[in-house]
């Protein structure tokens, strides 16, 4: 018996240096990633908002601001929101015309600037760690107005940001990094809205 119950001790021990010995596999949960969130990129933009689809471009730049041009849907197409780092304001430019943000933007310009305040949340991280799933690395989060999902490609740069809760989905292609990230010097202030008398004929409306 008493052989019996060593020989199960040294069989259990052997298993167990076994386990130890295999290597960690990457992928899955407690992944981590380079963070280049805080670089200034243009990137080819698809945003989808429940029944809402939008195409255009989105630019963030060394100085920290924002700017997204809409080529979809006909209702925003040439408009322009810009979101300023330096003053924190939001403002809308159609055909180099300033005026505040037209009620057909005010669902898309929200939703950026929840993209914006979680990006640059993240971005402040030394590493990103999150889910990895075929090479994208998610990271999930929390705002005022809900939970979130940050997707990085396997150069840490921004891919896909979701709102579940909003019918929300940004997928970012075409990424292409335009600089180095400039020191942070102060404080960031969150962007809010610039109202300015809007021109009659400025902007296209749907047929």
């Amino acid at each position: 018996m008493k052989r019996l119950i060593l020989s199960v001790l040294a069989a259990l021990y052997a298993l167990m240096l076994a386990a130890c010995s295999v290597p960690d596999m990457p992928g899955g949960e407690g992944s981590s990633r380079e963070n280049r969130l805080g670089l200034p990129f243009e990137a080819a933009m698809t945003l989808t908002l429940d029944r809402l689809e939008a195409e255009g471009t989105v630019k963030h730049t060394a100085a920290g601001d924002w700017e997204a041009v809409f080529e979809t849907p006909s209702s925003l197409s040439g408009v322009t929101l810009s979101f300023s780092r330096t003053d924190g304001t939001v403002t809308a430019s159609y055909k180099g015309l300033t005026f505040s943000v037209p009620k057909s933007a005010l669902p898309v310009k929200a939703m950026l600037l929840c993209l914006i305040s979680a990006a640059e949340e993240n971005a402040a991280l030394e590493k990103l760690s999150g889910t990895e799933t075929d090479g994208m690395l998610t990271v999930s989060g929390r705002l005022d107005s809900g939970e979130y999902n940050l997707t990085v490609d396997g150069e840490g740069l921004i891919s896909r940001f979701e709102m579940p809760g909003s019918k929300l989905d940004i997928r970012f292609t075409e990424v292409k990094v335009t600089g180095t990230a400039e020191p942070e010097t102060e404080s960031i202030t969150a962007p809010t809205e610039v109202t300015r008398p809007m021109q009659a004929g400025l902007i296209p409306t749907s047929p």
